[in-house]
């Protein structure tokens, strides 16, 4: 059945807070039932068959239920920055991005409005939309909620932050992480499929597929390997694997000593390495001077 998030409580991710959004109560994700994002632009740090050369056309969704310790999106995860919108706002944003000559439209941390962005999906393509969607997530994410999202969507972009339980709940207070994580992923590359690029291949623009990421943690480096290794047992080269090293370290993480510094490039190479010595052939990496707050857009409501 499909998760839901209305007056019989909200249960639309792993969470399960039960708060009644649609009255106006706040969940776990620190959002009520009416869509609130903080920017909506072309955006040009992402993979490059995401960003190509236009740029994704990126909406920020305010919230999160996951509240990683380390997150580089803190203003808008805590709720606090962007401006609540209606469904028919939201597809109008999405056909003016389009206007804009974007790759793509871009959902980021879209899981806890995803009724309401099936909707304004939906609301959009019968208005022309016609560009690739993507769905941008930290994977934390209940199968069946994805499952509302088969057929608006085209490309599945999520993290797999964490096979260790332990450093799931000491970072992001989720000890099920992987587990949830895992289930979530199957149910992306179930609907996607073998990743289909213009040219042919990475070259080329995505058009359907999944990209899963995974960015190394100081100090984590075997978590790493046990991530991707999991990735390309399990899948192969059905989905594309991309190692990042954009570790930044940001304010309040004086109680987590072990992770207030940057991603070592012996760190970085040691993953990496490990990845092609398993057989990786499908896969992005990072290089140059990718930790740096700058890679971080400013969440003043552009485009809202």
């Amino acid at each position: 059945m499909d998760r839901i998030a209305d007056k019989d409580g909200c249960r639309l991710c792993p969470r399960d807070c039960g708060a009644n959004r649609g009255a106006g109560e706040v969940g776990v994700c620190g959002q009520t039932n009416m869509v609130k994002a903080a920017r909506a632009a072309l955006h040009y740090w992402e993979e490059p068959c995401i960003s190509g050369t236009a740029g994704s056309g990126t909406v920020f969704f305010s919230g999160c239920a996951l509240h990683c310790v380390f997150c580089q999106n803190k203003k808008i995860a805590d709720g606090t920055a962007g401006k609540y919108i209606t469904e028919e706002r939201l597809a109008e944003i999405f056909l003016e991005l389009q206007a804009k000559g974007a790759n793509n439209i871009n959902l980021v941390t879209p899981g806890h409005f995803v009724p309401q962005i099936a909707e304004a999906l939906r609301q959009a393509k019968r208005l022309g939309l016609f560009l690739p969607v993507v769905y941008n997530t930290g994977s934390y994410e209940y199968a069946c909620t994805l499952r509302q999202m088969e057929g608006l969507v085209d490309i599945y972009l999520p993290d797999f932050k964490y096979m260790d339980a332990g450093l799931a709940k000491r970072y992001s207070h989720a000890a099920d992480y992987s587990d949830v994580a895992k289930a979530a992923i199957a149910e992306m590359v179930r609907q996607t499929g073998r990743a289909v690029f213009e040219s042919g291949d990475e070259n080329g623009l995505m058009r359907r597929g999944t990209i899963v990421r995974h960015l190394v943690l100081p100090g984590c480096v075997e978590d790493s390997k046990a991530v991707i290794r999991y990735l390309y047992e399990t899948y192969g080269n059905t989905v594309y694997i991309s190692i990042m090293n954009q570790f930044t370290p940001m304010p309040g993480l004086s109680g987590y000593p072990e992770i207030n510094r940057r991603v070592t490039e012996a760190e970085y190479e040691e993953a990496v390495d490990y990845a092609v010595s398993l057989g990786v052939e499908c896969g992005f990496i990072q290089e140059g001077e990718t930790a740096k707050e700058s890679f971080i857009p400013t969440f003043d409501g552009e485009g809202v």
